[in-house]
Parts: C-alpha cells; structure tokens; sequence
C-alpha cells in the first residue's frame, strides 16, 4: 500500500489540468470577492495593463511594465494566502502570526516599489 501526500492528489493527466484550472478560478473569484486590497489592485491593473502596452515603445518595455502590474497581483493573493491560513490556525494574537502577516506586507510593498520605479523608468526614459 502506498501513502499519498494527500487525498486530494490522486488526478492526472487532463483531469489534473480542468480541476486545477477549476481550483484556481475560484481562488481569483474569491480574493475579489473578500479581499479588498486585491480589488484595488486589480482595478489599478485593468487601469494600467493596457496604458502599458500603449506606453512601451519595444516588446521588452511592455513586458517589464505589464510584469511589474502582474506582479503586484501574485504577491497579493500569496499574501493574502498566508493572511487566510494563519487566521484559520487563529485569532489570538501572537508574535508568529504578526511577523508572518507584516512579512506578507512587506512583500506586498516592495511588488508595489518595484512597480512604480519600472514605472517611472520607463515614462521618464520617454
């Protein structure tokens, strides 16, 4: 008899590929759905995502202004991941929980620094 990891992980093949795809919408439709820093920032996206591939005058230059927007929203849902996991543990305020939850921040923060110097950058460049 074999152990698995989990008993979750028994798919493959295609089946794998539709549940995960399945999986993964419902994660997206649940931060915009309660979380209100990844709606923000999923307006400043739909906002900026096109102004970059207006803005960027080569290939490279879309691609880093789009990246650092895309960015932001990849920190986001793993921060807000983290955010989710450390309150279902729970609420009880803790020296572990806060560092985990200010290191999310942080990381939030610097993908929002990053994006605003690619930014500028590249419109000062202009």
């Amino acid at each position: 008899m074999t152990i698995s990891e989990s008993p979750f992980k028994g798919e493959t093949g295609l089946r794998r590929v539709i549940s995960a795809t399945r999986n993964s919408w419902a994660g997206l439709c649940e931060a915009a759905r309660c979380e209100d820093a990844f709606r923000q920032e999923l307006v400043l996206a739909a906002a900026l995502l096109p102004l970059a591939l207006w803005i960027g005058r080569t290939g490279t230059e879309r691609a880093l202004l789009a990246g650092s927007v895309l960015l932001v929203l990849i920190v986001e849902l793993l921060n807000s991941a983290v955010e989710a996991t450390v309150d279902r543990i729970s609420f009880e305020n803790h020296r572990l929980a806060k560092r985990a939850k200010d290191i999310g921040s942080a990381a939030v923060l610097i993908a929002l620094l990053n994006a605003a110097f690619v930014w500028a950058i590249v419109v000062i460049d202009r």
